[in-house]
């Protein structure tokens, strides 16, 4: 199984998938950051970023991703984003969803 290939940059996040297909998202556009757990780890991906924009339109990230650790990076950048959520996201082990940014709720970390 390839690798999924991701690229951050000062203007969003785009996943390139198989078959020519890209999720994109952009920074002004992006309305909510969230990590998806399962139970299937620990020998399958487990946990994924959920970049959601308007209109539909984000990006799913796997932590594995090359870029996973700059994508959090970047994250962590964003006012108000929640690392709390972050850290339960870590430890669960079932199918789970921890939203750790949502525009709008900026200061209510």
């Amino acid at each position: 199984m390839s690798r999924p290939v991701v690229h951050i940059d000062d203007h969003g996040v785009r996943r390139d998938l198989a078959g020519g297909k890209v999720e994109q998202v952009t920074w002004d556009d992006l309305q909510e950051v969230s990590i998806l757990t399962t139970g299937d780890g620990p020998f399958a991906e487990d946990v994924f970023f959920v970049l959601a924009g308007q209109e539909g339109r984000g990006c799913v990230v796997p932590q594995s991703a090359p870029e996973g650790g700059r994508l959090l990076e970047r994250l962590q950048r964003l006012p108000g984003f929640d690392n709390e959520a972050v850290i339960r996201a870590m430890a669960s082990v079932e199918d789970a969803r921890f939203v750790c940014w949502r525009r709008g709720d900026e200061h209510a970390v």
